[in-house]
């Protein structure tokens, strides 16, 4: 049995774009195989910045709602956002749940390791994996944090320097698209895979808030996706279509991607 949560969180991103990210949630999650659906419930208002984090007090708000929710839930889930910042209450779960035994497979074209002394934007999801990995905003960060060596990520092209540094610095597995098979070598469950659809070029899907040149084709991915094993909880994250008729060659790779998860 699969549950699929819908948390439509546009605030953890500081795009021109980023309200987009809440009707891109509903659009996908519909696209979603699943046996149940639940949708949280989440403030949709901007917030305010705190501590160097755009939006903190909605941002906590949201994550008690997720938690709430996910408490609820006995099945498989596939997460599907809204920002990156919706799976934080889930990769939480998924660490109480597997303890050490837990890797996560961070797939996404950002690194996704900003701190809020390095992001003057304060948009959270910039900063997610490293507030998972235990250094993050105060208030959303787990009392159990992920081990680094509990982490790979794929599709890293993007970036700035004390990105890098944080990187180098923690030991994390980083594999950009030319090396993305690697990422995926050897990967055995429990595994939590993580996407961030600006993984994809953006010639093939387009519709996220910051694309980023020389991305994976949809096949290529799903590809990889469904050749794990032991996956025990996933998302799909940062769809942020324009208004209007949905994009029938986007609404495919979703379905398609999501179908593939081996769950």
């Amino acid at each position: 049995m699969t549950t699929v949560l819908c948390v439509p969180q546009w605030q953890g991103s500081a795009s021109g774009h980023a309200p987009r990210l809440a009707p891109g949630a509903l659009r996908a999650a519909g696209l979603v195989p699943a046996d149940a659906r639940v949708t949280v419930p989440v403030l949709d208002d901007p917030g305010e910045k705190r501590d160097g984090t755009r939006a903190l007090d909605v941002l906590v708000e949201n994550l008690r709602r997720t938690e709430e929710a996910l408490a609820g839930i006995d099945d498989a889930v596939i997460t599907v956002g809204g920002d990156c910042g919706v799976d934080l209450a889930p990769i939480t779960a998924a660490r109480a749940r597997h303890g050490d035994r837990l890797t996560v497979l961070w797939i996404d074209a950002h690194p996704d390791v900003y701190h809020p002394d390095t992001l003057p934007s304060g948009a959270f999801h910039g900063m997610v994996l490293r507030t998972l990995l235990g250094d993050g905003p105060a208030p959303l960060t787990p009392a159990r944090p992920l081990d680094p060596a509990q982490v790979i990520l794929a599709g890293v092209r993007a970036g700035d320097v004390t990105e890098r540094d944080y990187l180098r610095r923690t030991g994390l597995r980083v594999h950009g698209v030319e090396d993305v098979e690697a990422a995926f070598d050897g990967v055995t469950g429990p595994v939590y895979v993580h996407i961030d659809l600006d993984v994809l070029d953006p010639e093939a899907f387009g519709s996220v808030c910051y694309p980023e040149p020389g991305g994976l084709l949809p096949d290529r991915l799903i590809d990889l996706v469904a050749a794990l094993d032991g996956v025990v909880g996933a998302a799909i994250t940062e769809h942020a279509p324009a208004p209007g008729p949905a994009d029938d060659r986007e609404t495919a790779v979703i379905h398609r991607l999501a179908s593939a998860l081996p769950l």
